[in-house]
């Protein structure tokens, strides 16, 4: 049996964009996590509105963004200021 596709070039290549995405995925997750955790060790309530948002974004700068302002907003709502 020939087996030498999986270690072609081509399946290398889907095999590292598989990878990059999977570590994309866990680091949105991560970061999205952070910031629900910042406001719940704060005492501060997160609605589910905001728990949504906060989880359905996979954009890291954004959610680095969200996490500073965890750190310091009165309400769970006010990290989403100025967006």
């Amino acid at each position: 049996m020939d087996l030498s596709f999986y270690k072609s070039g081509l399946s290398e290549e889907i095999r590292e964009e598989a990878g990059a995405e999977a570590r994309a995925e866990g680091a949105a997750q991560c970061g999205a996590e952070n910031v629900l955790i910042v406001l719940e060790v704060r005492g501060i309530n997160v609605p589910e509105a905001v728990r949504e948002r906060v989880t359905g974004c996979d954009d890291l700068k954004i959610l680095r963004r969200w996490h500073r302002r965890a750190v310091t907003a009165p309400t769970a709502e006010d990290i989403f200021e100025d967006e």
